[in-house]
């Protein structure tokens, strides 16, 4: 095992919301966990050849005693929400990474305001709490299909303390639909926006924030925006063994690593997290991912290998 993993138990399954339950997971030799600062995600590894990202709901800390993440089961997903809520039970031992941050909280806005959808709830709780913590003003609009699809309530009534600074929206109610746009108008120009959850609000936030100084604007995608490359009919070249692994249709660059035993991190298999970044000595690549900024995807030197592929008959990876 990765010696760089962390051994974590299954202390408390708890009932959030339909569909939705949390995880907290406490060390499995006592030793003390890593710290981690609001937005942080873990890896949790499920079985054998199932990573997957959970951003970390509990209040951030530097000596945490546990990790709590929550999960929303999906029929269609990949399987892996299905596996948490079907197969998890009080006192397993799974693999974990330390915590990651992709999502980080800026402290020095003097006021923030949260869009989130659904379970995109998870990374801002930490954020708010921290907030308060050290006296800023924040704003949370929550969007969710309905009121017993929305998780944390009864937690973010304790932290909004009556102060209205937590304002839900249910799409199936009339009229009570979030209109990112039209709110996003009414802010000063210096308060900070945060966004989390499905695509479509990601892209009606980006589309609403796009006259603003983009160090004001943050966010984190649930998945990418494009299918991944699975074209094939490409080589990939290791840089430092000079091995050469044909990519073929129905493959991405990742599976035709792990399948010749080749050692690469790697997590969401979605393009959004960054694990999987990769430096390219030679060739062009087709980037489908949702990671790397535009500018990035031009210089063309590195590559999510989860998703991207090639546009050049031979991509030579710094691995």
């Amino acid at each position: 095992m990765n010696t760089s993993l962390i051994e974590i138990r299954l202390k408390r399954i708890t009932f959030e919301a339909e569909r939705i339950s949390s995880f907290d997971f406490v060390s499995a030799d006592d030793r003390s966990l890593p710290g981690f600062h609001p937005g942080a995600h873990i890896d949790l590894h499920l079985q054998p050849g199932m990573v997957r990202s959970y951003s970390l709901a509990n209040a951030a800390a530097a000596d945490p005693a546990y990790y709590r993440v929550a999960v929303q089961r999906e029929p269609d997903g990949r399987g892996g929400s299905r596996w948490a809520h079907d197969k998890l039970r009080v006192g397993d031992t799974l693999w974990a990474t330390a915590p990651q941050n992709d999502f980080p909280l800026d402290e020095c806005a003097s006021c923030a305001i949260f869009f989130v959808g659904g379970i995109g709830i998870t990374p801002v709780l930490p954020m708010i709490r921290r907030l308060d913590a050290i006296g800023r003003e924040w704003r949370l609009m929550y969007a969710s299909r309905s009121h017993k699809e929305t998780a944390f309530t009864e937690e973010l009534r304790r932290i909004d303390a009556g102060r209205g600074r937590v304002c839900h929206f249910h799409d199936s109610e009339p009229g009570q639909r979030l209109d990112i746009s039209a709110t996003v108008a009414t802010l000063a120009q210096t308060t900070h926006v945060y966004c989390c959850g499905p695509t479509r609000m990601i892209d009606d936030f980006l589309a609403a924030t796009q006259a603003r100084n983009p160090a004001t604007v943050h966010y984190e995608r649930f998945s990418a925006t494009q299918q991944a490359a699975m074209e094939g009919g490409f080589d990939v070249v290791l840089h430092k063994s000079g091995a050469r692994l044909r990519v073929e249709p129905g493959k991405t660059i990742l599976d035709v690593l792990l399948d010749n035993d080749v050692t690469v991190p790697y997590s969401c298999c979605n393009g959004v997290c960054g694990s999987c970044r990769t430096g390219i000595i030679d060739g062009q690549a087709d980037h489908r991912d949702d990671f790397l900024s535009d500018e990035e995807k031009q210089a063309n030197q590195s590559i999510m290998v989860c998703c991207s592929g090639a546009r050049s008959k031979t991509l030579v990876l710094d691995l």
